[in-house]
């Protein structure tokens, strides 16, 4: 029959949303340097953009989650879309390397960093004792990812109340290493701006700490999802996609952990 589907693959109709994101991602940069450049109209574009991509995110993937109840994500379709997020992950994981790059290459060269006096970390600084609240965030975090899997293995074993109760401690988890990131953030030695060391700790730590709030708002979309129905043992790759994210997520949490508060800060005073 001609125009009859013969295959498995899923072609996706016209839609509004790449237009309405451009546009607002548009609004979103442009006014974001304007208002860095003290333009006070800039302030209302940025936020007319964030608003403007947050719109376009809920709707587009509304779009995708009806696509999937169609029935128009084939074996084929999902195997596709974990590749995708198999290599948006890698994308994130390259983002992280040009920070620790950055950090490393001050941290094992400080000689030639005459910013930080030839030492490392700086003379005279202050750091932050990594078996306080770092130690605690980083057991949370191992704690969280113990939870997303139990969620995970009671969805595959259709046992939808453990699924909802795992993805309710995780979300509890995240939402809590969040609050002590930011207490630590008040309470820190040190501010942005002083050197080297406090930059480099800021942009990597700060980035994951968004990641980590992007990885929450994902599991709360699960978690509400869940209780609508929406996930079967066959069929579940939005939350298959949320648990490898915060997996990830956990990873470069433990090489911070490792790298920049454990050893980066080693023979410093701790505040």
């Amino acid at each position: 029959m001609a125009g009859a589907k013969n295959h498995q693959y899923h072609i996706v109709n016209p839609s509004i949303w790449p237009l309405v994101g451009a546009i607002s991602a548009l609004s979103l940069f442009g006014g974001a340097v304007m208002w860095f450049h003290n333009n006070p109209t800039g302030t209302y574009l940025f936020f007319a953009g964030v608003l403007g991509v947050a719109f376009t995110m809920v709707s587009w993937w509304a779009d995708v989650i009806k696509e999937a109840h169609g029935g128009d994500h084939t074996p084929i379709v999902q195997l596709h879309l974990r590749y995708g997020m198999i290599l948006f992950i890698a994308s994130e994981v390259m983002f992280f390397v040009a920070w620790f790059w950055a950090y490393f290459n001050a941290a094992l060269f400080p000689p030639e960093v005459e910013a930080v006096g030839g030492v490392w970390p700086p003379e005279g600084m202050h750091v932050m004792d990594p078996f306080g609240w770092p130690l605690l965030n980083t057991l949370i975090l191992i704690c969280s990812g113990t939870t997303v899997t139990w969620a995970h293995h009671a969805l595959i074993h259709g046992d939808r109340r453990g699924l909802i109760n795992g993805l309710w401690a995780t979300v509890a988890l995240g939402l809590l290493f969040t609050s002590i990131q930011a207490y630590e953030y008040v309470h820190a030695p040190f501010s942005f701006g002083d050197n080297i060391y406090t930059s480099a700790f800021f942009m990597a730590t700060g980035f994951h700490g968004a990641h980590v709030i992007i990885g929450t708002i994902f599991l709360i979309v699960c978690l509400v999802r869940s209780y609508k129905g929406h996930f079967t043992p066959q069929q579940h790759f939005g939350f298959e996609a949320a648990a490898w994210y915060w997996h990830f997520v956990d990873v470069v949490w433990l090489f911070l952990f490792l790298c920049i508060y454990v050893w980066g800060g080693w023979g410093a005073e701790y505040h």
